[in-house]
């Protein structure tokens, strides 16, 4: 059996944009990426021991993130992860929705592909929530972090114990009949 998908957010859980203060949070280095990929330079606060503990959690990872494949290229080495797939969200990239749902989420659901996954990211709501439970064939769960703090060591031990909770549940799942969202 397939082990469940982890999709990754980057801005909020690896990267706490919003913390409050001038310098990093305790554990975490500051990282400044160039202005080619945004308006302007981006400040990143990145902790090395997220990725060791992310790669023991038992997901496959996948990025599901704006920052798509440059996340290999500017967050991946930090942390020690290996290049990793990403969610290619096409011209939804940052497109509202009408129906409030959050513009990753139909993409996150398609690119499972039937897999248990857990979307971790600070950006989630209620909405996501019903539509993941109405349009995925598999057992999938939501984790959101405070883009103030970004993962602490709580968040990894809710990440494993929803891993055990996924392999565990994919079998008793009864698929959707068809997705009317």
């Amino acid at each position: 059996m397939d082990r469940p998908l982890l999709y990754l957010d980057v801005d909020g859980p690896l990267n706490p944009y919003a913390a409050a203060r001038p310098r990093p949070l305790p554990g975490y280095r500051a990282r400044p990426v160039p202005g080619t990929l945004r308006a302007r330079p981006w400040r990143l606060w990145l902790n090395p021991a997220h990725g060791p503990a992310l790669l023991s959690l038992g997901f496959d990872i996948c990025w599901a993130t704006a920052w798509t494949a440059h996340a290999n290229r500017h967050i991946a080495p930090v942390l020690g992860l290996p290049e990793l797939p990403f969610v290619d969200f096409g011209d939804d990239l940052f497109r509202e929705r009408p129906d409030g749902v959050h513009w990753k989420t139909a993409a996150i659901v398609e690119h499972a592909a039937g897999r248990p996954f857990l979307w971790v990211d600070d950006e989630q709501s209620v909405l996501d929530e019903l539509y993941i439970d109405a349009c995925s064939p598999a057992p999938a769960a939501l984790h959101h972090v405070d883009p103030r703090l970004g993962l602490r060591p709580e968040d990894f031990v809710a990440l494993a114990d929803l891993a055990d909770g996924l392999t565990g549940r994919a079998a008793l799942r009864e698929p959707p009949l068809a997705c009317n969202w």
